[in-house]
Order: C-alpha cells, then sequence, then structure tokens
C-alpha cells in the first residue's frame, strides 16, 4: 500500500520510541521507505544503529554532523518526504513546530517541507491535557497538520488516561489512508452488514455463516475516502474501523428500524449483510427440553421477515442503492431478478460455494451488474480490493449525477 513511497520518520525522547522500531518495520512492510531522524533526546532511549538496521537507511541526527556527501540534509529529507511522520512526538517537539520553532534536524525538516505532517502524541495524560498543549495541537490541526489520537491506558509512569502512543498498527492504517484520494469527501455511507440472529428460545437461534467481512471492509475503505460512514452491523468477531458510526443489531426487524432511522439523511445505502429471511413464528420464554421417547422432534414454523433491501431500494429518492446477491446457482440470473425487484442502482453477486468467495472468507470473486444488465465480473481478490472498486462505481454514479 505505501509502495514507492518515501517517509520521513521522526523520533523524538520519550519511552514509547520502543515501538517506533516496530512501526519502521510495519511501514517497510508495506513498500515504503523509510527515513529515520533521531532528536537528541530520542538517542538517550535507543541507538540509532536499532533504525539504521531496521530501515536499511543511515540515521540523521544532527544538523551539523560530517557531510557525507554534498547536499543539504534537512533541505533533502524535506523534498524526498511524502509524509513526515513523527512518532513517538513529545509535547516538547509539538510546542516547537506549533510556534515555529527549528532549533534540531527534525524541526527544521518539518519547516523546510510541504509534504504532509503526520503526529502520533505519546506523553503523560497531565502533560497531555494540559491547555497550553491542547491549544498547540489545535493550532496545528487548524494549519492543515494530521494527529493519531493517543490510546488510552496505563502509562509507563503509572498514571492512567490519555497519553499512550497509538499502535504502530494504527499508525500505517491512518498513514495509508493518507494517500488515499478523497472522491467520496462529504457524501453520507449507510452500510449493512454481518448476519442477524433470529432467536427460537433463550439459548438457540437461526442465524447463517456472514461473517461482516465485506461490509467492514466497504465501511472502512468508504471512511478512507473522505465518507462520513454509519454502520449497522449484526453480530460479529470484527473490530469497527475508528471513525464509523457503528450501530449494533441482533435481528432483521433491528437492522430494518436502525436503517430507517438514518435513510432519509443518507447519500448510498451498500445492503452488504446477510439478514435472515425468516424467523421462528413464536419465541419459547424458555429452553426447549428434550423429551424422551422416539417423538423428540420439534416442529419449528418460520414466517417471513421484512425485506430490508427492497422495501428502502423503492422507497429511495435521490439515494444509491447497492444490493449483495449471495447465490448458489443461477448467480446472474437471480442477481438481474433482484435489482428490478429492489430497485438497485447494481448488485454485487457471488457464488458462495466457490473456494475464495464464500462466507467469512479474506477474499472473494464477484460480478457487478448495473440496473442496465451490463455485467463486471472481478478476478480472485481481497475484500479491500473489491470494497474499492464498489467505492469506484458509487464515485461514478455520484459525479454522473451532478
Amino acid at each position: 500500500m505505501l509502495k514507492d513511497k518515501n517517509i520521513v520518520l521522526g523520533v523524538t525522547g520519550g519511552i514509547a520510541v520502543y515501538k517506533a522500531a516496530d512501526l519502521v518495520s510495519k511501514l517497510i512492510k508495506q513498500g515504503a521507505n523509510v527515513e529515520v531522524i533521531m532528536t537528541e533526546a530520542a538517542m538517550e532511549f535507543v541507538n540509532p544503529l536499532t533504525f539504521q538496521t531496521m530501515s536499511v537507511n543511515p540515521v540523521h541526527t544532527g544538523m551539523f554532523n560530517k557531510i557525507e556527501k554534498f547536499d543539504v540534509e534537512h533541505i533533502s529529507l524535506a523534498q524526498k518526504a511524502d509524509v513526515i511522520l513523527i512518532a513517538p512526538a513529545t509535547a516538547n517537539t509539538i510546542g516547537k513546530i506549533a510556534n515555529g520553532i527549528a532549533d534540531n534536524l527534525l524541526t527544521t525538516v518539518v519547516m523546510a517541507s510541504k509534504a504532509k505532517v503526520i503526529f502520533a502524541p505519546a506523553m503523560n495524560t497531565n502533560m497531555y491535557n494540559n491547555p497550553i498543549v491542547q491549544e498547540n495541537i489545535k493550532k496545528l490541526n487548524n494549519l492543515g497538520y494530521k494527529f493519531v489520537e493517543p490510546g488510552v491506558g496505563r502509562l509507563a509512569c503509572g498514571d492512567y488516561g490519555a497519553g499512550k502512543m497509538a499502535e504502530p498498527s494504527d499508525i500505517v492504517e491512518y498513514v495509508v489512508s493518507s494517500f488515499v484520494k478523497k472522491d467520496l469527501l462529504g457524501k453520507k455511507f449507510l452500510i449493512t452488514a454481518g448476519p442477524t440472529i433470529e432467536p427460537i428460545d433463550p439459548v438457540r437461534y437461526i442465524t447463517n455463516h456472514s461473517s461482516g467481512k465485506m461490509g467492514y471492509s466497504l465501511a472502512k475503505c468508504a471512511l478512507d475516502r473522505g465518507a462520513e460512514v454509519t454502520l449497522i452491523s449484526g453480530p460479529t468477531s470484527l473490530k469497527a474501523p475508528k471513525g464509523v458510526n457503528l450501530v449494533n443489531v441482533k435481528t432483521t426487524e433491528e437492522m430494518f428500524a436502525a436503517v430507517g432511522q438514518y435513510f432519509d439523511l443518507c447519500d448510498v445505502l451498500i445492503k452488504s449483510a446477510a439478514p435472515s429471511d425468516y424467523k421462528p413464528e413464536h419465541i419459547n420464554t424458555e429452553k426447549i427440553k428434550k423429551k424422551d421417547g422416539k417423538d423428540d422432534n420439534i416442529d419449528l414454523h418460520l414466517v417471513r421477515n421484512p425485506d430490508i433491501a427492497q422495501y428502502y431500494g423503492n422507497k429511495k429518492t435521490n439515494q444509491i442503492v447497492i444490493g449483495f446477491a449471495a447465490e448458489t446457482n443461477n448467480i446472474i440470473e437471480h442477481a438481474k431478478r433482484k435489482i428490478k425487484k429492489k430497485n438497485f442502482d447494481f448488485i454485487v453477486a457471488n457464488d458462495v460455494t466457490k473456494e475464495g468467495a464464500g462466507f467469512r472468507s479474506d477474499t472473494n470473486i464477484v460480478t457487478i451488474i448495473d440496473n442496465k444488465g451490463k455485467l463486471n465480473s472481478l478476478p480472485l481478490m481481497d475484500k479491500k480490493g473489491v470494497a474499492n472498486i464498489i467505492l469506484d462505481k458509487i464515485s461514478d454514479i455520484i459525479k454522473n449525477k451532478s
């Protein structure tokens, strides 16, 4: 995701320096070229050799080091950088940059660069909440500098609260998203994901194999591309992307009602959930007990649930509505029928019996069919790749409408 991107990583003096070594590793695994600048205080915690080994690049430590080749170091680094990432970012360094002070190599590179600058703060809770520090952060935010919010927990000093540097994986995710085109900026997306469950009694229920991975990938990618995302999710084990408005539901009727709360204000509805089509007519208030004897069968009478996609597809005014069709046979035929019946702008169909395309998989094989019958069959790819192709098509529809 970061292939051929030049990341200048500024490492400042805090105990979270140890996380920065892992951060370098993760950035390189994403294809980035990483150049590390260490402040004098940072070198009190970790030897530059650590970062030199991890980055496979010389570590930059001072303004007045011996010249190895003829270039002005702070200018060359400033010009080379696609992103300047400061992690950990101490209150001292944040304050210097907020007030235009350039008294070391890192702050000088920041002042000389036009690249995006991202801070990952790390400090004591009281220091982080200090009004001067918060004012400096606010000032930098207003100037276009970006911040990866620190975590909350037990700090190295023993205090508990905000101030822990964000986890390296979250920082890398933020850096990756900074390179994504923001073609959905300002658009409100409503996305459903996962299965629903329909109770039989207090301990049993009906559900399906949906994991929610496709819907969660769509939510993350839409968020990265600038959309405001509400994610209505049935029960899953997935962690919701940071920044989405997560609405948890259990039953199909709960999902139906939740969609209704947000539908009128959304620009796009993506129905990627797999809600149960049927539910038990009656729910036992007590656990159904096994009986002795041969006639120990249970007759379970099922009734139809509301069809969420059909209802809101036919209720839409200016909204774009996208549906999904998880099928086992006659894939295209069934999907085309659903487009007309449910008034979709397009549908994403897949054969869940194919290897790599079923529920719970990290990959998918889909065919996108628009409301004019045009087909676009995609090869096996990860669900994030599928999500971005779906969002590309939505982006095109939005442009054609405007």
